[in-house]
């Protein structure tokens, strides 16, 4: 009988290979079996009692092994594998923030990073954020979203991810705070099933500065992830999320698996399942995947 809890260790393989030092200082840690490996010298499972009182914890096992640049992934062993994928899009599939490379664009940006900033760290209110940091694009040319979506390039391994779990049946979304016509045009092209985001305006090829209709913010992210839950049958659970701010939190502490993704330090302190050193490859290997599993990839 397999034991209730599995410790997968993940290393980014941009970077070198997985130490046998992580693994032994992780098994002992949790107590763990020998390690199961899912990508040669990438990443390894090691299933383990269920942590008691005094035992160590995620936030401890992550401490541990931090130097060694190795992320590791605490989870129940039933139900590994998710039905459900909601990704966020700033800085979580896009290897930056679209709304900071505009106000870089625009001459803006150290103001507009600022707020961005702020927002993500959770002090000040996303409505409000948002609408700051769309105004200054008044008057601009819808071309320069054009030129941001080509600078801007895609997370490591965020195709593979959202191809692999299509390929085993879930339903994929992207959900983003920032403009939907950045989630129209990444989601087709990584293969998420669906996309949203904030409405911003444009007449005649020209940015207005202003947003149509309700703004998509933290609780609206986790509506989405319960209508998507309903929609394919299955329990929150069942889902896995994943996301750096702020306004992600509550579809992450929803999600039967929430991953907080190289995320702002609020959010580290409030979500105890993190990759910090890896790409996305590491959320497929947290549900269990092996390499050869992998669909997508380069």
């Amino acid at each position: 009988m397999s034991l209730p809890c599995v410790l997968t260790l993940v290393a980014n393989r941009r970077h070198g290979t997985l130490p046998k030092e992580a693994i032994d200082i992780a098994r002992n840690l949790v107590k763990g079996e020998p390690p199961v490996v899912l990508s040669e010298g990438e990443a390894v499972d090691i299933f383990c009692p269920t942590p008691g009182p005094g035992d160590a914890t995620p936030a401890t096992i992550r401490a541990a092994l931090a130097p060694l640049k190795v992320d590791a992934i605490l989870t129940k062993t039933r139900g590994r594998r998710k039905a459900v994928l909601v990704s966020d899009m700033d800085s979580t599939i896009f290897d930056g923030e679209t709304l900071d490379e505009l106000a870089h664009f625009t001459g803006t940006g150290e103001q507009i990073a600022a707020i961005t900033q702020r927002a993500m760290n959770g002090e000040m209110e996303f409505d409000e954020s948002l609408r700051q940091r769309t105004i200054v694009l008044k008057g601009q040319p819808e071309s320069l979203l054009k030129d941001v979506l080509k600078k801007l390039p895609f997370t490591d391994g965020v195709k593979e991810l959202v191809q692999t779990m299509k390929a085993n049946g879930a339903r994929t979304a992207l959900i983003s705070g920032g403009f939907d016509w950045f989630t129209g045009e990444a989601a087709p092209m990584l293969g998420f099933d669906e996309h949203y985001g904030n409405k911003l305006e444009i007449k005649n090829g020209i940015i207005t500065g202003e947003l149509i209709g309700d703004i998509l913010g933290p609780n609206a992210k986790k509506e989405h992830l319960e209508r998507l839950c309903a929609e394919r049958g299955v329990k929150i659970h069942a889902s896995l999320t994943t996301g750096d701010g702020a306004n992600d939190i509550p579809m992450l502490q929803a999600a039967g698996l929430g991953i907080a993704y190289h995320a702002k330090p609020n959010v580290r302190q409030t979500i105890d399942q993190q990759v910090n050193f890896c790409g996305m490859r590491a959320h497929i290997f947290a549900q269990g995947y092996t390499a050869s599993d992998i669909v997508g990839g380069e």
